[in-house]
């Protein structure tokens, strides 16, 4: 894997970026902006995804990151159902739904691959003792 400097690098997070921009736009539908619970919910949970990949990149140790790619791939499964949801309630067409349900299939698939990845690299900032 080549070296990584900052999280904007990461694709994954550039495409957790887009999808969280995507659940925007499809949550301001006139239908959709109304139901403020299921908006407001699926709209935190994309803005988790590419919150927390960034957070547990900034942090000190592997083990670390994977905890937040851990909660990343949590919400990535909430945005998942909240789309089902979204859908059958008619707030999104078939096709806005397949375009982000696969996204956020795509993004988890690339959040266990970097966890897998991250489980068998060394460290990143060795632990010291104090």
């Amino acid at each position: 894997m080549a070296k990584i400097d900052k999280f904007e690098d990461l694709e994954v997070w550039q495409r957790a970026r887009a999808l969280a921009t995507r659940v925007y736009r499809l949550t301001h539908g006139e239908r959709f902006s109304r139901d403020f619970g299921l908006r407001d919910q699926i709209q935190r949970a994309a803005v988790s995804i590419v919150s927390n990949i960034a957070e547990g990149f900034g942090r000190r140790s592997n083990n670390q990151f994977i905890q937040f790619l851990e909660i990343a791939s949590g919400s990535t499964s909430e945005v998942a159902a909240q789309l089902y949801v979204a859908v059958d309630l008619e707030y999104l067409t078939k096709e806005q739904f397949e375009e982000a349900f696969s996204e956020t299939q795509r993004i988890g698939q690339m959040l266990t691959r970097l966890m897998q990845y991250l489980r068998s690299a060394p460290n990143r900032i060795p632990s010291q003792k104090i």
